[in-house]
């Protein structure tokens, strides 16, 4: 099996078209409507090439979406380990929310095999340095990385949840809110659900950004002790 990262596309030189260009075409369709929307096709009319003339760039779908993964992780290199293992992996779990937030479809790719690109790679060699302070075992190491993203996502899931709405509904949250308002004066003053009712009269609405943060304070308090 050749893979695209071990190989070089057949560019004929008499053709402007580039797997740059290509890949650049994909994300801007990816990020407006959706990862359904990116085909060959599709992306073929983006870069007014004929459909058959991508395929001597790239095998199929799936290469292109590996390459689209991979200039995702390329946006913006992560900055220097600081080598205190809470900061560095605190910041490897923002810098991961911040790439799902501008690119949403990203999420359902982190989900799927691990991306191999020279980009994704440079970014795990990353996190694994970051989690080396916290622990030497790599085993270890593995699953602590692993962790993380498996909260990012969970975490960032309702925040793009909401976009969605947002745009399907066209109603904000607050607006959201402002309709069912009389629905939630109902069921409070039904008195059957006690907790929700202080909930909603006590409790303060975190915003995405610190709900985020402070799973993500409960997360890493979780591996110094599971380390220890």
């Amino acid at each position: 099996m050749s893979l695209v990262w071990s190989r070089e596309p057949y560019a004929p030189k008499r053709h402007a078209l580039s797997v740059e260009a290509i890949v650049r075409a994909a994300l801007a369709v990816a990020d407006a409507e959706g990862l359904d929307a990116v085909s060959m096709r599709r992306v073929a009319g983006e870069v007014k090439s004929g459909t058959t003339s991508l395929y001597r760039y790239l095998a199929n779908r799936d290469e292109l979406l590996d390459l689209m993964v991979d200039a995702v992780w390329g946006e913006g290199a992560p900055g220097p380990l600081t080598g205190d293992w809470r900061a560095d992996l605190a910041q490897v779990a923002r810098d991961q929310r911040a790439s799902v937030l501008r690119h949403p479809w990203l999420a359902a790719l982190m989900s799927s095999r691990p991306a191999l690109g020279p980009n994704s790679l440079r970014r795990v060699e990353h996190a694994l340095s970051a989690a080396r302070s916290l622990t030497a075992d790599i085993t270890r190491a593995t699953a602590v990385i692993g962790v993380i993203g498996d909260y990012v996502l969970g975490a960032v899931a309702k925040e793009l949840a909401e976009g969605e709405a947002r745009r399907r509904t066209g109603l904000s949250e607050e607006e959201w809110r402002d309709s069912i308002s009389p629905y939630i004066r109902e069921v409070m003053a039904s008195g059957a659900y006690p907790q929700f009712n202080r909930r909603v009269a006590e409790a303060d609405d975190l915003s995405f950004g610190d709900q985020f943060e402070f799973g993500l304070s409960c997360l890493l308090r979780g591996f110094a002790e599971q380390v220890r």
